[in-house]
C-alpha cells in the first residue's frame, strides 16, 4: 500500500491524505473545550473505497493527536470501528 503525503489542516478542522489523484481522504474533527478532539466525520473517495486508506487516515490521525498529548472522542462510526478493533489507541479515549 502506498504511504500517501498526511497533512494536519487545522484551518479546516481536519487531517488529510493526499491520495496524488485529484482526491483527497479526511479526517474531520471538532475540539470540546477540554481539548479532546471529537472525530465527526472520515471519508474516502468512492474509487479509494476497500484499499486500507481509512485505516491508513485514521492510524495517522490518531499518531498525531497522541504527539500533541490530545485525547479523543470518536463519534463517526468508522472511528469507533477502528478504535475498537485496535486497542493501542484506547488510551487516547477521553470519556472512559
Amino acid at each position: 500500500m502506498n504511504e500517501y503525503p498526511f497533512t494536519h489542516n487545522q484551518t479546516e478542522h481536519r487531517f488529510e491524505l493526499d491520495l496524488l489523484d485529484g482526491t483527497t481522504a479526511l479526517a474531520c474533527y471538532v475540539v470540546r473545550a477540554d481539548g479532546a478532539v471529537i472525530l465527526t466525520h472520515t471519508e474516502v473517495p468512492p474509487r479509494h473505497e476497500g484499499q486500507g486508506i481509512g485505516s491508513q487516515l485514521l492510524a495517522r490521525t490518531l499518531a498525531a493527536l497522541r504527539a500533541d498529548g490530545r485525547r479523543i472522542v470518536p463519534q463517526c462510526s468508522f472511528a469507533v470501528a477502528y478504535v475498537n478493533r485496535h486497542p493501542e489507541w484506547q488510551e487516547l479515549l477521553a470519556d472512559r
